[in-house]
């Protein structure tokens, strides 16, 4: 093995790790005996930093991928992968500045570590070619999410939702790598590439389908998508404002970036040129029958996760769990545009010029690049959104609907983006989660034909308007309602400088949809 080669492809894992070893190192060796504010600021600037130091390596990596001795890709560079380990960088740097104005926790440098520490596992998700490197990433990441549920040792919600997380976690660990280990019985091989080559060659196998359930299932629980859902909720409700909204954002990035990377493992086959022309039609069109059915699967779950969680947030009293139940809903979104992968080729296998990544990955950039907006979009807006909760929350003790009463009068600006960043995720224009929505069902309608790609779009947007009812709600209460109390709400000037920044993102980024969308298309120049 090219160690050499290894060190440069995990770069920015490395930087993550050495600045979480700092971390700890500062806040426990030099400033065990500084005031929690300090210690906290240290911490967060020095997690910034690590976050900044691995945006470099990624975009020094290049597109120089890390391949096993046989020749295997294991680790990714470039195109969706380096897209989402950017976003994933910048978004746990929003969360660790959201960190600044909190007072759940007295070990700052331990929060910060195992945030970095769980970063770097999405990361290594975005990237992973190999059902062992996935599987090592997401433990690393999943263990993190636990610790960070956890971290508010005084709050019994805290505590309870840790456990449920980790419960749930544990069995669908089980539930994955039990595919896992399918995938390696049928094919011999843990490679991404490997097993498509062998499905492809010999076809599916009623073990295949088994198989996929399970993995199926595993990553279900990782994106919240029903029926997989039941941790959300408590989670959203009980992790300190911070640990949530790194849970709603990070890992939902690196969740669905698995997801793409999962679906379009097909796009690494190197098929023989030595097959007649029959024989390779033959052999693909039973290829894509065998993703036919993993997709029906995967489009029952989307429609659940559009319908209960968007019934479900509709019931809710609490701004957290509404945002849980909000995001199912997404998840379900999403689900619909990550189905659309297998299938953007109308031609015959045998027309294909040639067969491997670097020569047909543009022809797939169409298809995940509404996925990536959407991801990005979603896990940006979210973070802003929880936190204006751990405002309102630290201020009024409550994350319930009436404790939004009067904000507008208690903190105009913090209302603001309040309006923002819930209008952007009902998919109002011109924020960008109406460009998010409309680029992803637009995306669904060009891949698909007939009457079934159509009603699952005009389901995705009967149910958008729904949320829409659920997202004015609290806007109601805001600007609308009248406060019981009416002394001012305040944020640290960090705080609301970060809330401030990420809404005027959404705007510029709705106004400007092909900023992002430029960013996304240089990776797979």
């Amino acid at each position: 093995m090219n160690y050499a080669a290894l060190f440069r492809a995990t770069l920015p894992e490395t930087a993550l790790e050495i600045a979480a070893l700092l971390v700890i190192v500062l806040d426990l060796g030099f400033l065990r005996k500084a005031a929690t504010r300090t210690r906290i600021a240290v911490a967060a600037l020095v997690g910034i930093a690590g976050c900044a130091a691995a945006i470099w390596a990624v975009y020094a990596a290049g597109l120089d991928g890390f391949y096993s001795a046989d020749g295997k890709l294991l680790l990714l560079a470039g195109g969706w992968a380096s897209v989402a380990q950017i976003a994933i960088l910048v978004l746990t740097a929003l969360t660790l500045l959201l960190l600044v104005d909190s007072e759940f926790t007295r070990n700052p440098g331990e929060y910060v570590a195992v945030v970095l520490m769980a970063s770097a596992g999405g990361l290594i998700i975005s990237a992973a070619q190999d059902l062992l490197v996935i599987f090592v990433g997401l433990e690393l990441l999943s263990l993190g999410l636990y610790i960070l549920t956890a971290f508010a040792k005084k709050s019994e919600k805290s505590a309870e939702a840790a456990l449920k997380y980790y419960l749930f976690g544990g069995m669908s660990a089980a539930f994955l790598l039990f595919g896992f280990s399918y995938f390696y019985g049928l094919t011999g091989t843990t490679s991404l590439a490997g097993i498509q080559e062998a499905v492809f060659r010999s076809g599916p196998t009623p073990l295949f389908y088994v198989a996929w359930i399970l993995v199926v299932a595993g990553l279900g629980f990782k994106v919240a998508a029903v029926p997989f859902h039941l941790w959300a909720p408590d989670t959203y409700e009980g992790a300190p404002a911070p640990a949530a909204a790194f849970v709603a954002s990070v890992s939902k990035v690196a969740s669905f970036t698995l997801l793409l990377t999962i679906f379009g493992g097909h796009l690494l086959i190197s098929v023989p040129r030595n097959l007649n022309e029959n024989e390779l039609d033959r052999q693909f069109s039973r290829y894509m029958a065998s993703w036919t059915h993993v997709i029906e699967v995967m489009l029952v779950i989307a429609v659940a996760s559009m319908i209960l969680g968007n019934l479900a947030a509709l019931a809710q009293a609490s701004v957290r769990r509404l945002l849980a139940y909000s995001a199912i809903a997404h998840a379900g979104y999403i689900l619909l545009g990550v189905c659309q992968l297998p299938h953007p080729n109308p031609l015959p296998f045998s027309q294909w010029p040639i067969i491997g990544f670097e020569s047909i990955g543009q022809s797939f950039m169409f298809h995940d690049t509404p996925v990536l907006y959407y991801i990005i979009t979603y896990g940006l807006t979210t973070i802003g959104a929880f936190g204006v909760v751990g405002v309102v929350e630290r201020a009024t003790g409550s994350d319930k609907l009436d404790s939004f009463l009067g904000l507008n009068k208690r903190n105009p600006l913090l209302a603001a983006v309040l309006a923002v960043l819930f209008l952007s995720l009902a998919g109002i224009p011109p924020l960008v989660g109406f460009w998010a929505k409309f680029n992803l069902f637009a995306a669904v309608l060009a891949v698909g034909a007939g009457p079934i790609p159509f009603a699952l779009v005009a389901l995705a947007i009967a149910f958008s308007a729904v949320s829409l009812y659920y997202y004015l709600q609290v806007i109601k209460r805001a600007y609308v309602m009248p406060a019981a109390d009416d002394s001012p709400i305040k944020a640290h000037p960090v705080t609301m400088t970060v809330l401030l920044l990420i809404a005027a993102a959404v705007v510029v980024l709705g106004c400007f949809p092909a900023l992002l969308q430029n960013w996304i298309a240089s990776f797979y120049a």
